[in-house]
């Protein structure tokens, strides 16, 4: 089925947010993008002799000039914004691992910290915008918030992610399985027990972090370790050339754009 032809309401509607639609094509993505923030993190790390300290700076400088550009775009844009995503992911996983591996912070303490600062994001964001909701990011105010909460959610699903899968001695394989059911009973628990969308859309973005980086783990560590011994380098770019050929196909098609209503175009 083929999808009418957009009248220029609907167009500008369309063109004015900056996030793309919630769809199994951003979860996909996402997915991706979280393991392949945690093995492109140890990639450039170790394979590439950068260092926890270099590599930070390199990954940071970037991200702030992709920010620059997403910030300054009028749309949603797949390419910018994913790539935003994929090295915010690699920048999540640095903030860390820089302060667990150079400042000797402990996971539960670091764990602590970035929920602490979630929380506080949300709590600034809701009382200045009375909204949580992503359809709604299409003020630079509004994508500020955004974007300093998906940096804690990257951060926070890293250390919780390492916390059980290493600390906790839970492993990676069973990491995935443990993430992976909580996801499904938050999807069920929205759909059965009527929980709110919004929320149920956070938890979940949240729990894809540790999902992705125990997938990530899983297949790079060594089997001595409990992985599939692929390695950083062979992981990182298969899942990078998944998340380039989706992003291609989502540019052309423009499948995951947000249609806002007359009364977000007329707020904005």
């Amino acid at each position: 089925m083929t999808a009418a032809a957009p009248t220029q309401g609907n167009t500008l509607r369309t063109l004015i947010s900056k996030v793309p639609e919630v769809t199994a094509f951003f979860w996909i993505i996402k997915v991706l993008a979280t393991t392949v923030g945690e093995t492109a993190a140890d990639y450039l790390n170790t394979n590439l002799n950068l260092g926890l300290t270099g590599t930070s700076l390199i990954m940071g400088a970037l991200l702030i000039a992709v920010l620059i550009v997403q910030f300054r775009l009028k749309k949603y844009v797949p390419g910018v914004y994913w790539l935003a995503i994929v090295l915010i992911s690699v920048v999540g996983t640095l903030i860390t691992d820089n302060l667990t591996d150079n400042f000797g912070v402990s996971l539960w303490t670091s764990s602590a910290i970035f929920a602490a600062a979630l929380a506080a994001t949300f709590t600034a964001w809701y009382l200045r915008e009375r909204t949580l909701s992503i359809h709604s990011i299409f003020t630079a105010r509004r994508e500020a918030f955004y974007w300093l909460a998906v940096l804690f959610t990257f951060a926070l699903g890293t250390a919780t992610g390492d916390l059980l899968a290493e600390k906790l001695a839970l492993g990676y394989s069973n990491s995935v399985l443990l993430f992976a059911g909580v996801i499904a009973l938050t999807a069920l628990a929205h759909v059965y027990l009527k929980l709110g969308s919004i929320l149920t859309f956070w938890i979940i973005y949240i729990l894809t972090r540790p999902l992705g980086a125990s997938i990530g783990d899983f297949l790079s560590q060594a089997r001595a370790d409990g992985g599939l011994g692929l390695g950083t380098t062979v992981t990182s770019f298969i899942f990078l050339a998944a998340i380039l050929a989706v992003v291609s196909y989502l540019g052309v098609t423009r499948r995951n754009q947000v249609a806002l209503s007359d009364a977000d175009v007329n707020a904005a």
